[in-house]
Order: structure tokens, then C-alpha cells, then sequence
């Protein structure tokens, strides 16, 4: 009885958990290759296809469906053309066993690097702009940009920003430790009410925070104020503390920065 028991947990409940949970961990991994690419587009796309033809399928309407069907094949030929180098860049991540891949995220050891390069740029009147990638990739963007895949720094950031090489124009890609990119360059944003004073940095970053999840610090070139863009948002002319407190919270880095450890201290 007791061999009978376990038998019938193993096939009726510990399959199909395992089952379901593969497919799941599976799906959701391939969707995350998709959002780093322009793909993602084409999965809103067939949702939005699905959704046509269950109301046609659900109502009946036969000349909807015949139509459906009838461009189903050659749509699968145009999306196979259109998508083809994002299609071919996501088998490959996967035959390099990124689908198992978890990245790591970003530390407060990380955040202080930034904040310090950009104190020293600000003392020698340099701008910069930095984008910190959330849910939503930037492979496209990555890949217009300059690679570097390198150790984040503050001295890499101070000579990539403090001098006139060629990555100094254009935004740098920083996430999980890495300064994935450089000399990036970012959608402007389209707002017809932005302050006239705003740079073309600053109107980049607005830009990318409109049509991205990302978070993008600036600093000024003119007056060495440090501004950050999210959720379509531009935040100016912060405080170093402020911006360490927002990007810790919007990037979910727990601990404690050395300086805020220090006003602990003074304040016990």
C-alpha cells in the first residue's frame, strides 16, 4: 500500500510540478532573451494576432478567420526575414548556456564607484552620462555602442569622460559590475515643454528613460549638477546622497555606502 502511495504521488503530483515548473523557468528565461532585443516587439505583435483571432474563432466570423489563415505561413516568412539577426543573436546566447545564466546585480561598492568618478569629472568641468539597464535590455544599443565588457572603475570612467577621446561622446552601459559599453548614443527625447537649458545629455536621457525601464545619470557639463532620468522622468540638479539613495532603491541594491555608515556613527 505504501509502494502504491508513493507511486501515485510521484505521477500525479510530483511530475507534472516538475513538468510545469521546467516549462515555466524555460519560458520565462527565452522572454527575458527576447526583452534584450527588438524581438520583443514581435512577441506584442503575435499577442496582439491571438487576440484578433480568438474573437474571430469566438464569433464566428469566417471571412476574418479565412484571412488569418490564409497569411498565417507568410508571416511566419516575414517575421523569420525581418527578425532575423535578433533571432539568430538569441540561439546563439543560448548554444553559449546563457539561457542558465543568472546575472548578478549591482552593489553599493559599484554605485560608489559612479558617484566618485563623477565628483572628480565635476571638478573638472566634464559631463558625462551613464545608463544603469533594469528589466527591459539594451543589446541594440549595446551593440551600436563600443564594447568593453571591462571592470567598472572610477579611473576608467574618469578617463573615458575627463578627456576628448573617442568614446567621451555618447553614453556608457554600466550593469552588474561591468561598463558593458561606451560611446552609446540615445533616442532624444520628443517633450516640447523640456527646459531650453537642457543639453543634448540631458535630453538623451530623458529620451531613454521614455522608452525604456533604464535609469540614467547625468552630470553637467556647465554647471556640475548631477540629474537622474526614470520612468520618463527627469530629476535635476541632485545631491550625491540623493542620488545614491534613488539608484540603490530603483536598482534594489541593499546595504550601506561608506559616507552613510559614517553619518550613522555621528548621528549615535
Amino acid at each position: 500500500m505504501d509502494l502504491f502511495s508513493d507511486v501515485w504521488v510521484v505521477t500525479n503530483v510530483l511530475r507534472p510540478f516538475l513538468d510545469i515548473s521546467i516549462l515555466a523557468f524555460l519560458f520565462y528565461q527565452i522572454y527575458k532573451l527576447i526583452a534584450q532585443t527588438r524581438a520583443i516587439q514581435l512577441i506584442k505583435g503575435a499577442m496582439f494576432l491571438l487576440l484578433i483571432y480568438a474573437v474571430a474563432f469566438f464569433f464566428h466570423l469566417q471571412t476574418l478567420l479565412w484571412i488569418i489563415n490564409s497569411l498565417a505561413t507568410v508571416l511566419v516568412i516575414v517575421i523569420a526575414i525581418v527578425f532575423q539577426p535578433e533571432l539568430r543573436a538569441m540561439f546563439t546566447r543560448i548554444g553559449r548556456g546563457e539561457l542558465f545564466r543568472f546575472a548578478s546585480r549591482a552593489n553599493v561598492e559599484h554605485i560608489e564607484t559612479v558617484i566618485n568618478a563623477l565628483e572628480v569629472l565635476a571638478g573638472r568641468k566634464r559631463g558625462a552620462l551613464i545608463v544603469f539597464p533594469r528589466q527591459v535590455g539594451l543589446k541594440n544599443l549595446i551593440d551600436n555602442g563600443t564594447r568593453l565588457n571591462a571592470e567598472l572603475s572610477s579611473s576608467l570612467l574618469i578617463t573615458i569622460f575627463g578627456f576628448d577621446t573617442p568614446l567621451h561622446d555618447g553614453a556608457v552601459v554600466v550593469q552588474s559590475g561591468k561598463l558593458v559599453a561606451a560611446a552609446c548614443f540615445l533616442p532624444l527625447s520628443e517633450q516640447v515643454d523640456i527646459r531650453r537649458s537642457f543639453g543634448t545629455r540631458h535630453r538623451a536621457a530623458l529620451g531613454m528613460a521614455e522608452e525604456t525601464d533604464s535609469v540614467i545619470l547625468v552630470l553637467s557639463e556647465e554647471t556640475g549638477a548631477l540629474s537622474l532620468a526614470y520612468d520618463a522622468n527627469l530629476y535635476y540638479d541632485l545631491s550625491s546622497k540623493e542620488v545614491r539613495r534613488t539608484l540603490r532603491n530603483l536598482l534594489g541594491v541593499s546595504g550601506e555606502s561608506a559616507e552613510e555608515s559614517e553619518d550613522i556613527s555621528v548621528a549615535s
